[in-house]
């Protein structure tokens, strides 16, 4: 009954009843499992195991080269989805890996029993495949906005470009991101040193103010 409320308030279900989300999760072959913290849920150059919808916890999303340097595409968070893009290419081995940011519970779907109409061609089952799609559109625009702060020059612009974008996006200067410092490097593509000696320069500035992954932005840039 918890992880049907909770499923309810997903994008994914969004508009989607109980008791039609009941008989929709056998429909859909779903498969809970649960991954510790530092666990890979797939790695690179594996076959999607499908869509995972993030029960509980947090999931990174990064890719490795082959010197072993790690790069946080995205992350996502309770209710969110992950692996729908290779869920559809099939045939194409992962080019990224899911690993679990802290201990997790997963629910993998099935991508072809999602997008197959069911034979009784239930409402429901469309609305969810229109779910599907808007939840990937607004993959697309997170996309963007990270090739956006990964454009930006220096560090300092990259670090201002994001907590920036946070601050609009989440609607107060006191915004909270789900990265911690190494994390948040790998995410803007750069130094881990070189991005905390920045930070330190911005609050010496006065520009903002932090405590962990907590930031308070202050100030006018000039």
């Amino acid at each position: 009954m918890k992880m049907f409320s909770l499923l309810k308030e997903t994008p994914l279900f969004s508009g989607i009843g109980e008791e039609e989300l009941s008989a929709m999760l056998s429909c859909l072959s779903s498969v809970e499992k649960k991954f510790s913290k530092g666990s890979f849920l797939c790695r690179q150059g594996e076959a999607s195991q499908g869509i995972g919808v993030v029960l509980k916890g947090r999931v990174h999303i990064i890719k490795e080269d082959v010197w072993g340097r790690r790069t946080v595409i995205g992350q996502a968070g309770q209710g969110e989805l992950f692996g729908e893009v290779y869920a559809c290419l099939p045939q194409e081995a992962m080019e990224v890996a899911v690993v679990a940011a802290e201990d997790v519970d997963i629910l993998f779907l099935s991508l072809d029993k999602v997008i197959s109409i069911c034979p009784s061609s239930c409402p429901f089952h469309t609305k969810l495949i229109s779910n599907l799609l808007a939840v990937m559109a607004e993959k697309n625009l997170s996309l963007t906005r990270k090739i956006e702060h990964m454009a930006q020059k220096t560090t300092r612009e990259k670090l201002l470009s994001y907590l920036s974008a946070e601050s609009l996006r989440q609607g107060n200067p006191r915004v909270t991101i789900p990265f911690n410092r190494q994390q948040l490097a790998d995410y803007l593509a750069v130094d881990r040193s070189a991005m905390s000696a920045e930070l330190g320069k911005l609050k010496k500035e006065g520009l903002l103010d932090f405590y962990k992954n907590t930031f308070q932005i202050k100030g006018n840039l000039s």
